[in-house]
């Protein structure tokens, strides 16, 4: 597909800078950000302007125009496909990569003197600000708010903000009352003397109230803040989301509730004005608490001395430890996504050697097999499915254009999951369907072998997943081969599949610990450009271990596998494994083929049924 043409757009958006109907005085470069005003991963479509204003599509990436230059910044999932959709008025950052210079450092070496930074406060986090705003000022330069996005003038077909109809969540998904949850919220606010909370991320609203949404594609969110008083609650919200008497009931909008869980609903856009009313009655000591991560143009709303900022929200974590229904509806909505994948690889061992199966005749199958499973709501994410080449570009996906047959002579890789209303799902598998090469089997070994020593990780209460990420990389790096990205990230419960703020990666040291409870993936790979790509995924739950000793009391922790999907023998070159891996495999598989085996008998789905026995037998 040829890049998108961006010549006329970069004109508009630099005549803009200058236009005294948008900005009180011209700016020499602009920060176009790719999240929304609640500092969403995955946005919606009226949100996506790092995108039109580029072209690249990937889901994280920060572009800078400049009076004369154009640059992305983005990760090494997004390498080869940033390179492939973006024109010759852009310059390619690759972040991770010694000699890419920083946003700021950039800036600084072709800036002219005392340039003025433009941004749009509600969709840079305030931590993002000050860390910009710091480098911008100790070179003679300055970070200045653009309250009217520059985008949004010369976007001419920019669609309206969804607005879509809530889902209430009942206690046997949620295992706990959003009253209950609001009630724990405010002891945590008591602790730390806190009067007022402000909620902007869209999953920590959705989590809170026990509610889900379609706002945004993939993520069962809808747009919303909050504010939690000590015997109040205000809701921030398009009142056409909340027709249904349902959700009325449920948040007891027409009934007499105790005076301190009276929710008051006002309107989505009023947030400002009533947080601005908010600090404008606080007491000299009095404190509001909100995530570093919270736009600027909120942050700022709040005084310095009544702000408390913490990068890590109460309701962030307690959302990542997940209660006992909450695992519960997590293991079964992973045995019916294995029901659907054992269906997929027994359809494709029988349809490819046909030479009739496309990457996105494959996505549609998939997603078809999970329709038909209880409780499917929607994908998780955009199907990777990926032949050959195609999956040596890390976040894939199929169009017409690129769309590539599945064969017996290249390997495929297939990224997929999906949202039941009882969990979330993400796994990947890569498989061949003919005789992969040695080399193949090699580097999927390599990657095999770091997948099972984190998922056979034995570590103390307290470590941090980043701790943990070289051990998925040490077979590879033994070899001189490696991984442009991380190696794990949380997994919501009916909510975000990449949930903060537990993960496994070598590019984040703010993580939380692990604890028992929290749900992350398991995701090391292999990439050889222009040729393939190597991923195997599974999602585990933190789990608490009993080994031999318990050094000063403190406790271990492990992982237990709930993705149940055969990881394919004939990719591994078994005399590369040792007898503990080899167990690691039979005992997975025999547990793929005893949970998912008594699902597929009860649904009656005979060939998947046969497919998931030959390929779960013992390593011979």
């Amino acid at each position: 597909m040829p890049p998108k043409i961006t010549t006329e757009l970069l004109r508009q958006l630099r005549q803009a800078m200058k236009n005294s109907k948008y900005i009180t005085e011209p700016i020499q470069a602009y920060i176009v950000p790719s999240g929304d005003a609640h500092q969403s991963e995955y946005i919606a479509p009226c949100d996506c302007r790092r995108e039109f204003i580029s072209g690249f599509t990937g889901s994280a990436g920060t572009a800078i125009i400049t009076e004369k230059h154009a640059a992305i910044w983005t990760d090494g999932r997004y390498f080869l496909q940033a390179a492939q959709q973006m024109d010759k008025n852009w310059t390619l950052m690759k972040m991770g990569l010694k000699e890419t210079p920083s946003q700021e450092d950039w800036l600084l070496s072709v800036l002219p003197e005392g340039s003025k930074v433009g941004v749009d406060p509600w969709i840079i986090p305030a931590d993002q600000w000050k860390h910009m705003s710091k480098a911008l000022t100790s070179a003679g330069h300055s970070l200045v708010p653009v309250q009217e996005n520059l985008i949004d003038p010369f976007w001419t077909d920019r669609s309206a903000r969804p607005s879509s109809p809530l889902i209430v969540l009942g206690l046997n998904y949620t295992g706990m009352t959003w009253q209950d949850k609001i009630t724990s919220l405010r002891t945590k606010m008591a602790d730390r003397k806190i009067t007022w909370f402000v909620i902007t991320a869209l999953d920590e609203i959705a989590w809170l109230f026990n509610l889900r949404g379609a706002d945004i594609e993939y993520n069962p969110v809808f747009f919303a803040y909050a504010i939690i008083g000590r015997s109040s609650i205000r809701l921030f919200i398009n009142g056409d989301c909340m027709a249904d008497p349902a959700v009325k009931e449920h948040l007891q909008l027409n009934s007499s509730s105790k005076p301190e869980f009276e929710v008051q609903v006002l309107p989505y856009e009023s947030i400002l004005t009533e947080l601005q009313g908010v600090c404008g009655g606080l007491g000299p000591k009095e404190k509001v608490w909100i995530s570093d991560k919270a736009s600027f143009a909120l942050t700022e709303a709040i005084p310095k001395i009544h702000r408390s900022l913490t990068p890590s929200t109460p309701i962030c974590l307690a959302k990542a430890v997940k209660n006992a229904t909450e695992i519960e509806g997590m293991r079964r909505a992973h045995i019916k996504d294995a029901v659907a994948l054992c269906e997929l690889f027994a359809w494709l061992d029988k349809e490819v050697p046909k030479g009739t199966v496309t990457e996105i005749s494959s996505a549609d199958k998939a997603e078809e097999l999970r329709r038909q499973q209880k409780d499917f709501v929607d994908l998780s994410f955009p199907t990777i499915s990926a032949v050959g080449p195609n999956g040596a570009i890390i976040h894939y996906s199929p169009l017409p254009e690129t769309n590539r047959t599945l064969s017996l002579n290249e390997l495929y890789l297939i990224d997929s999951g999906a949202q039941f209303k009882d969990g979330t799902t993400d796994v990947t598998r890569t498989v061949h369907f003919g005789t992969p090469t040695a080399y193949e089997k090699e580097c999927f070994t390599y990657v095999l072998k770091g997948h099972i020593a984190v998922s056979a990780a034995v570590f103390p209460n307290g470590t941090k997943g980043h701790l943990l990420d070289s051990f998925a990389r040490s077979a590879l790096w033994e070899s001189g081969l490696d991984y442009l990205h991380g190696t794990g990230h949380g997994v919501g419960c009916f909510l975000n599949v990449h949930e903060g703020p537990c993960g496994i990666s070598y590019k984040t040291f703010a993580d939380e610990p692990l604890e028992a409870g929290m749900i992350v993936s398991d995701e090391p790979g292999f990439y050889e450009d222009g040729s393939f790509g190597i991923r195997i995924e599974n999602v585990v739950l933190v789990v608490p271990a009993k080994p031999k000793y318990n050094y000063r009391n403190r406790g271990s922790l492990t992982f237990e596998p709930l993705t149940l999907v055969p990881i394919q023998v004939k990719m591994m070159n078994t005399d590369m494994l040792t007898q503990k891996e080899r167990d690691w495999v039979d005992e997975y598989h025999k547990q793929c083929r005893e949970v998912v085996g008594a699902e597929l008998e009860r649904q009656g789905r005979h060939a998947a049924l046969q497919w998931l026995i030959r390929e779960t037998q013992p390593i011979a």
